[in-house]
């Protein structure tokens, strides 16, 4: 089953399955941040300090399982795998 994403969270997606980190950034505003192991990232440059160690470390990869949309939100569940435990098929 084929999951239609918004562009620019398909272009999140396959940059990320690609470990692109210039194109992973390209998909966020200079003001943006994330949360990710109990710590914030704000602003392109700390972002693509994060990208830098969590490819490293994880080696991950997203499988688009869902979208649901609204006038507030966009939520996209994904599997995530990689070298961490807890991936699918690792204990």
């Amino acid at each position: 089953m084929t999951i239609k994403l918004p562009k620019i969270i398909q272009q999140y997606v396959d940059a990320s399955n690609e470990h692109d980190v210039k194109s992973i950034v390209a998909c966020f505003s200079d003001v943006a941040f994330v949360r990710d192991e109990r710590e914030e990232h704000r602003g392109k440059k700390s972002i693509e300090g994060w990208l830098v160690k969590t490819i490293e470390k994880y080696k991950f990869q997203f499988k688009p399982l869902s979208v649901k949309a609204d006038d507030m939100a966009i939520v996209v569940a994904l599997e995530v795998s990689g070298t961490f435990d807890g991936k699918p098929g690792h204990p």
